[in-house]
């Protein structure tokens, strides 16, 4: 099975961290070339600094729209700190990425 590395930013350490808890359980990113590949089953490294751990991948799916994401999957296990689908929208809007399919890595 393949491995991917999933990277985060010292800035989005919080987001890590709340993976690695298991506070967050749905990560997502930009179906772009690097993850477009991400299947059931593989493995993910998820880095941030020094820290790293691992995890296997439950679901893969590519949406269209972060409105389909949503549906599918409950917002507080996107964004555990978020409380509104609004909310949720707006932090999508404001990264750009809701213009590029999305994979989510549950």
């Amino acid at each position: 099975m393949p491995k991917y590395t999933l990277r985060f930013r010292a800035v989005n350490k919080d987001i890590f961290l709340n993976i690695k808890s298991g506070r967050k359980t749905v990560e997502t990113r930009a179906a772009s070339e690097k993850y477009r590949n991400i299947q059931s089953g593989d493995s993910v490294v998820l880095v941030c600094g020094k820290d790293r751990f691992q995890k296997k991948v439950k679901k893969a799916k590519i949406f269209t729209t972060v409105r389909s994401l949503l549906r599918s999957y409950n917002l507080k296990r996107i964004m555990p700190e978020l409380n509104s689908e609004k909310n949720g929208k707006k932090n999508y809007i404001n990264i750009r990425i809701t213009k590029r399919k999305l994979k989510s890595l549950a």
